[in-house]
């Protein structure tokens, strides 16, 4: 056995990615003594296999999108080709230079980083084994778990064969297989199957349930849907996977479905059916954290555990599983610990799909209020009848606000078109303050912009939109 180390720490973080980090510099930078504890790189999944590392492809995929597009506009690209070794490499360096940034970050700010698998060994400690089988030990005053989640991968896909890959494996892009199935149709799976169409591959999409990213508003989704319906080989909905046999021409897959049932060959697949918090081995029931469903460790409003001194966000702390939802989780967790006591709303989340065009939402969506039966008024402004959209050559897309139909206050909004997601906090803003429509339409906004369709939205609300006729209600 390795040689063992003690420390003593104030605080020590379970897990480097954005939560974790996000938690560690802010109790840092209050003055606490903080032991930082990763197993991997500092960044998470999000940084090195999951947010960045796709969004990086996304772009470029976007980018031969855009370059075909503009063939009708007059503009030809002779040569256009990719090359994938040299983009995987720069995504490579894309992703060391942000790991690289939170490491340099946490030595500044002083925080001790430990590289190793951690666990508890009693309600304040921690065993943390290293490589060449050193452990340290780290007693602790308080804690916060944040080790995210994994790829979900059930058992009928588990062959052990490289062909089958989960999104870790598929953001690598070792290859473009010239034949691709993409199990899933949420965030992951739609993301994936845009990336792949774009650089080669036929894909064909199945999915489970009646529809595609079923978080989303039906009206939101449709530009996505006709798209990808546009690039790719096929879209199954209702369908499943019934069986996958490796055979050396490919992955022979039989699948079941309401409109399509039948036997396809594809040189590789993609599972993306979801994330599992990672909540098992970590010694929780030695340190007295309770795991309530579906493996997400329980806590309360201020993301403290069962043990009071163990806190636990982001992932593992339940759903939505968003890079940013932790990083709110670790600004609570860490005003608990000093001691801010605040009343504690529930946050406003945006949620985006990085889909081509993109999608975004926060707050009440319109599916939402009609379960619940709420009184709600919905106004919409179509991309159709804006200028910036119109000159991009991306009239697709359309805003959208939900409102209290007594009191104008906004609750929930949507956006689907080009860069919906970097204008999304306009709406997660709005959602947050509880501004009402009418005081939104008086907010001034930049022309020609995409932004002002959040204007144009309000206003129409009312019949009031300039570049939009609808009757006035009266």
């Amino acid at each position: 056995m390795g040689e063992q180390a003690n420390i003593c720490s104030e605080l020590v973080v379970i897990g480097g990615g954005p939560s974790g980090y996000s938690a560690a510099f802010m109790a840092a930078d209050h003055g606490k003594k903080v032991t930082l504890v990763e197993e991997d790189k500092l960044g998470g999944v999000c940084l090195n296999r999951g947010c960045i590392p796709s969004k990086a492809l996304l772009r470029h995929a976007g980018l031969l999108r855009e370059a075909a597009a503009a063939k009708e506009c007059g503009l030809v690209f002779d040569g256009l080709h990719f090359e994938r070794e040299k983009l995987a490499q720069w995504k490579e360096k894309v992703v060391a230079r942000l790991s690289d940034g939170v490491s340099a970050l946490a030595k500044a700010r002083g925080v001790n980083v430990v590289c190793g698998k951690a666990s508890f060994d009693g309600p304040s400690r921690l065993i943390v084994c290293k490589a060449l089988g050193e452990t340290v030990t780290i007693d602790f005053e308080q804690a916060i778990l944040a080790t995210g989640s994994s790829p979900v991968m059930p058992a009928e896909f588990g062959h052990g064969d490289s062909r089958v890959m989960d999104s870790t494996a598929a953001l690598q892009l070792q290859d473009v297989p010239p034949r691709l199935l993409v199990v899933g149709g949420g965030y992951i799976g739609v993301e994936m199957a845009f990336i792949y169409s774009a650089f080669g591959s036929r894909v064909t999409l199945v999915e489970m349930a009646d529809g595609l990213l079923l978080g989303a508003d039906r009206d939101l989704v449709r530009p996505v849907q006709q798209k990808m319906a546009s690039e790719l080989e096929a879209i199954h909905l209702k369908t499943k996977v019934e069986k996958i046999e490796a055979l050396p021409d490919g992955m022979h897959v039989s699948l079941v479905g309401e409109k399509f049932s039948g036997n396809a060959v594809f040189d590789k697949i993609i599972v993306a059916v979801g994330r599992r918090p990672n909540s098992t081995g970590l010694g929780l029931e030695k340190a007295g954290a309770n795991i309530a469903a579906r493996g997400f460790v329980e806590t309360d409003a201020q993301r403290r555990t069962s043990n009071p001194r163990i806190f636990a966000i982001g992932d593992v702390a339940g759903e939505p599983m968003l890079a940013h939802k932790g990083s709110h989780d670790a600004r609570v967790a860490v005003e608990a610990i000093l001691g801010k006591q605040k009343n504690q709303h529930a946050p406003v989340i945006p949620f985006v799909v990085f889909s081509d065009p993109e999608i975004a939402w926060c707050g009440l969506t319109e599916s939402a209020a009609a379960s619940e039966n709420r009184a709600v008024s919905v106004t919409r402004f179509p991309w159709a009848a804006s200028g910036r959209a119109q000159t991009m050559d991306r009239s697709e897309g359309s805003t959208k606000i939900i409102m209290d139909s007594s009191s104008g206050k906004v609750l929930g909004v949507g956006m689907v078109g080009a860069h919906a997601g970097e204008m999304i906090g306009e709406g997660a803003l709005a959602v947050k303050i509880g501004m009402k429509a009418d005081e939104w339409a008086e907010c001034v906004h930049a022309h020609p912009t995409l932004s002002e369709t959040w204007m144009e939205a309000a206003e129409s609300l009312n019949g009031n939109a300039t570049h939009w006729f609808r009757k006035r209600n009266r």
